[in-house]
């Protein structure tokens, strides 16, 4: 059993190379679940939106989870409770729409638990987050309610996803970091089992400031007048993760940074 868990997806260009590179990558990984943070999908680079839940879905996105922007196109609102492969923070503060975990059923009749977390350090206010991972893992237990679960921690800061991830070790089958845009080199399994990156990277253009346009947001640094932050157009790297599911125990058999075509070359 593989999944894929793809990090950031950066604007048009984002979506444009998942469309017409996923479904192959799928046949030619064996993948057998994909899940991808859209919260960075609209043509602005912030929020998503129905339409572009819709065209990752058809070309072979199972889930999508989101993080800080997930409210940036308001339409989305009203769609995520109306679509159940949508995930918000699970954190967010009480009441808010959608739902932030869900549990699928896979091609293989396989059950998947995803949890979309959010961070507190340096980032939109919520619950405490390691509050809210206490509770849930007070309520459900991998290999009872699921056969492998997935958490995707939104988070600014190395130290509060390292953590996380070890919060998590032996409960869960990966732990993994977005929104920072850059991937790091740590893919690993924990000493209890559970797979681990600190940061998925983007979906995105790297010759840029993390999928923005890069002369703009040098402006912007400088405190130049410049108009508003809008994605790179160049040639777009798919960045992420493959983890290797252990049948039997629920946990990893191994991890993988997966960084396809782009800038970085690095695997």
């Amino acid at each position: 059993m593989k999944v894929l868990f793809l990090g950031d997806v950066i604007g048009n260009p984002g979506c444009l190379k998942i469309k017409d590179n996923l479904p192959d990558q799928i046949l030619k990984k064996k993948i057998d679940f994909v899940i991808v943070n859209g919260e960075n999908a609209a043509e602005s680079g912030v929020g998503l939106t129905k339409e572009i839940c819709d065209d990752l879905f058809e070309c072979g996105v199972n889930v999508i989870t989101t993080g800080n922007h997930v409210w940036d196109q308001k339409e989305i609102m009203k769609h995520i409770d109306n679509e159940n492969r949508l995930l918000r923070p699970h954190n967010l503060f009480e009441p808010s729409p959608g739902k932030g975990f869900e549990i699928y059923t896979t091609k293989n009749n396989l059950k998947i638990g995803v949890l979309n977390l959010m961070g507190n350090v340096f980032m939109k206010k919520c619950e405490n987050v390691f509050l809210s991972a206490q509770n849930f893992l007070k309520k459900y237990n991998l290999k009872k309610d699921f056969d492998f679960l997935i958490v995707d921690f939104h988070g600014e800061i190395t130290s509060e996803k390292n953590a996380m991830g070890h919060f998590f070790d032996g409960k869960a089958t990966l732990v993994i970091g977005t929104h920072t845009h850059v991937p790091t080199n740590d893919a690993r399994v924990l000493k209890n089992g559970t797979g681990y990156q600190t940061d998925a990277g983007m979906c995105g253009d790297y010759n840029s400031v993390i999928g923005m346009d890069k002369e703009n947001s040098l402006k912007r640094f400088l405190k130049e007048d410049s108009i508003k932050l809008f994605p790179a157009s160049g040639d777009v790297t798919l960045s992420g993760a493959i983890v290797d599911c252990n049948l039997e125990t629920g946990l990893a058999n191994n991890v993988e940074s997966f960084i396809f075509d782009g800038q970085l070359k690095n695997s």
